[in-house]
């Protein structure tokens, strides 16, 4: 069960809608917001969250929601990865297909929960959300809530503008979040029914069907490398929660649902050593039941190669407080591609160190145009002789991707107005669930398809039959059978791989390229609330003059009632 809509749902919880049930496609596949019942009636509110690689996903459930009767149909938020960066994509400016979201949450929970404290102030007795939201939203009372994007309609109900009133404001303190352990209590459990069942997922069953919790412990990097979103999204700021805080969350989760293993969604852990040792030191001194938390639980997250070394005398404390695994935002050893203080000597150096401690060291790769797979001479420029020494230097488990287009990056713009994305291969438009870094879609290399074969050969070199017979004898972490494990994974994981890009691999050979040259943008207007340019509309955005509001009639008012809200 991912971080996001739990911490949506977590919220909600907080402030009072206990009634609310979180959804998730993965275990629930042919749900239909349609068809959604929860106690005996429609709910209030229908909310998605969504990455970039799941938007056919959320347009779906949009409009699928936008089936139910319009005196009964819920308010509609969007949120989500997706939406934060391409607000506008969940509306429609088309009068012959008006179907989208009413509002985009273009930031993080508190946002929608001033949204909802402005729509409760505007509720009347007998009437919905939708309808309070309506009326907040032609009298202006939405423009004050920085990080919402809204559409004006059409006599069709189409959008004819979009209003953004700005960027979000940031919780500075992370221990201000709602406790994640709401979230968990109201997750839909697994099924294949189109509507949602009678209760939540029971407590006893969470570790059964989510075995490893992702939790948000920092937010923030030092680090402002071109193709990364985060320090943006961040404001550069440096965001944590306290030792004592997580201290509660892993007692409380491990507690209430046996959760053992956890994955904490942190952009780079070690970026503030005060911080870092603020939190490992207090989970190393934590006991569960009278022994000590490192033996009842176990959690990875993410870190840069600079800041292990930075940290190396302060790494047995770091496996005292539970850490197993480490990920590494390796990127390329040589630093050709970006430069975040690793060098080849540096970046080998702080495998050895993770190696000695027991902590699995997981590096993540970027694959590039300029990049061989092979290279001759002192320098490892070759991705084939790169992984090579990782392997040697004690790396159980690997991440090579390539880049693509990231929406809220430097390079994203560039990308496109250079030539280098794709808008189609041999007659297949590349969509947005190839953008995850499997797929080449965006290359100036003459042969692209070597690129996709590169990604495959490198998996292959660090994920077969043989290192899996050398794990067991020889593994590469002192963590008892954790390498043989990663290998059974990472075979089947290239296997999946495989499959799904060989195909694209022979369009890539064979088939004609059509480049884009600029980024999608959005089809509707977009202003900010005094007129001016949208905080999130991108180049060759239309953007429409400041107008007065568009009168809109409200929905037909429903019997009184809570708001009851549903997360997908």
């Amino acid at each position: 069960a991912p971080a996001g809509v739990r911490a949506i749902g977590s919220a909600m919880a907080d402030a009072g809608f206990d009634q609310t049930r979180i959804v998730l496609q993965q275990w629930n596949r042919r749900f239909r917001p349609s068809r959604m019942m929860l106690n005996g009636r429609v709910p209030d509110l229908f909310m998605v969250s969504s990455m970039q690689i799941h938007t056919a996903a959320c347009k779906w459930l949009i409009r699928d929601a936008n089936r139910i009767d319009p005196s009964h149909r819920p308010l509609i938020i969007a949120g989500g990865a997706k939406t934060i960066y391409e607000p506008w994509d969940v509306f429609s400016g088309d009068p012959e297909d008006p179907v989208g979201a009413d509002v985009a949450v273009t930031g993080e929970e508190y946002v929608l929960l001033s949204l909802l404290e402005v729509l409760l102030s505007m509720r009347e007795r007998g009437g919905s959300l939708r309808e309070a939201f309506i009326r907040a939203r032609n009298s202006g009372l939405l423009d004050s809530i920085p990080g919402l994007v809204y559409a004006r309609t059409g006599a069709r109900g189409e959008a004819v503008e979009l209003v953004d009133t700005g960027v979000q404001r940031l919780v500075a303190d992370l221990d201000e979040l709602p406790h994640p352990a709401l979230g968990y209590r109201l997750l839909e459990p697994p099924s294949g029914r189109e509507t949602l069942g009678e209760r939540p997922l029971p407590a006893d069953e969470v570790r059964r069907y989510s075995p490893i919790a992702s939790l948000v412990l920092t937010f923030g990097c030092k680090f402002a490398c071109p193709y990364c979103p985060i320090p943006a999204y961040n404001q550069r700021q440096h965001r944590a929660k306290s030792g004592a805080r997580i201290v509660d969350e892993f007692r409380r989760l491990h507690g209430e649902f046996g959760l053992r293993s956890y994955f904490g969604a942190d952009d780079n852990f070690f970026n503030k050593q005060e911080r870092t040792l603020e939190i490992v030191e207090a989970l190393a001194r934590t006991e569960l039941d009278g022994v000590p938390l490192r033996k009842r639980i176990r959690w990875g997250t993410e870190v840069t190669v600079h800041d292990t070394l930075r940290l190396r005398d302060h790494l047995p404390t770091v496996r005292r407080a539970g850490v197993r695994a480490l990920w590494l935002g390796v990127e390329d050893m040589t630093a050709t591609l970006v430069k975040k203080g690793q060098s080849v000597e540096t970046t080998l150096e702080a495998l050895r160190l993770l190696q000695r401690h027991g902590i699995c060291a997981m590096p993540m790769m970027m694959h590039h145009d300029s990049q061989p797979l092979i290279s001759r001479g002192p320098q490892p420029y070759g991705l084939l002789n790169q992984v090579r020494l990782l392997r040697r230097a004690g790396a159980v488990d690997l991440q090579v991707l390539m880049l693509v287009p990231a929406t809220g990056s430097k390079l994203y713009t560039g990308t496109f107005t250079s030539g280098m994305a794709y808008e189609s291969v041999a007659g297949r438009r590349v969509t947005e669930a190839m953008l995850g870094g499997n797929f080449v879609v965006a290359s100036h290399h003459p042969q692209p398809w070597r690129k996709q074969l590169n990604i495959l050969a490198a998996y292959l070199y660090f994920y077969n039959p043989l290192r899996f017979l050398l794990a067991l004898v020889r593994p590469k972490s002192r963590l008892y059978l954790a390498d043989a494990v990663l290998q059974v994974m990472g075979m089947r994981g290239l296997l999946l791989t495989a499959r799904r890009t060989l195909g694209w691999t022979l369009r890539l050979m064979w088939g004609p390229i059509r480049r884009k040259s600029a980024p999608p943008a959005s089809p509707i207007p977009m202003r900010a609330v005094d007129g001016g340019p949208a905080a999130h509309a991108l180049p060759d955005t239309p953007h429409s003059a400041l107008r007065p509001p568009v009168a809109a009639a409200p929905p037909a008012a429903a019997s009184v009632r809570w708001p009851l809200p549903v997360v997908s």
